[in-house]
């Protein structure tokens, strides 16, 4: 038998498991069926193995015949797979003025064009300012065309909506 973790580590381990009866799968995981703790206990140090609870809510706790090292480096390696495989991105903010220049507008959409091609999210934020807040339709109509510029490359996450004295709309790759 092996040194056990500290609680609350992962699966109760050998001593630990303190029902009477438990329902064991042995170290060829063949089902054996429910058996006091004691065996369950002789039986594993005799494979010179460790028990593991596998699953304890149930009643009686399903406990299992193993390598407890092997087991952990297992989910371990199992954990940091699950890890690489995930995607990451950033969201990236373009700020924006109802009443924006073409070069402006361009290299905006170019920026854009590459947070796209990052596999980015984009925030698009559109400020008004002063009596800007009376023409909020051109506000609109600007995010309209972005949206239509982007369509082949991302598709709208979040659609503009006006908080405040701003318009947000979310753009993300396809």
């Amino acid at each position: 038998m092996k040194a056990t973790p500290k609680k609350d580590e992962g699966p109760r381990i050998n001593q630990e498991i303190d029902d009477r009866e438990v329902q064991l799968i042995d170290e060829s995981g063949e089902n054996v069926g429910t058996v006091p703790i004691e065996d369950a206990l002789n039986r594993a140090a005799d494979a010179n193995m460790d028990l593991v609870e596998i699953n304890g809510g149930s009643k009686p706790p399903i406990v299992k015949i193993l390598d407890y090292g092997k087991y952990k480096y297992q989910a371990q390696k199992k954990a940091a797979e699950a890890r690489k495989k995930q995607k990451s991105f950033d969201v990236k903010e373009i700020k924006l003025r109802p009443n924006i220049d073409t070069h402006d507008y361009d290299v905006k959409m170019r920026n854009m064009q590459k947070f796209f091609d990052a596999g980015d999210k984009v925030k698009v934020t559109l400020r008004f300012r002063g009596r800007e807040m009376a023409h909020q339709q051109l506000g609109m109509e600007l995010l309209k065309r972005v949206k239509e510029q982007t369509e082949d490359i991302a598709k709208v996450e979040l659609e503009p909506k006006l908080e405040g004295r701003q318009m947000i709309m979310v753009l993300a790759p396809r």
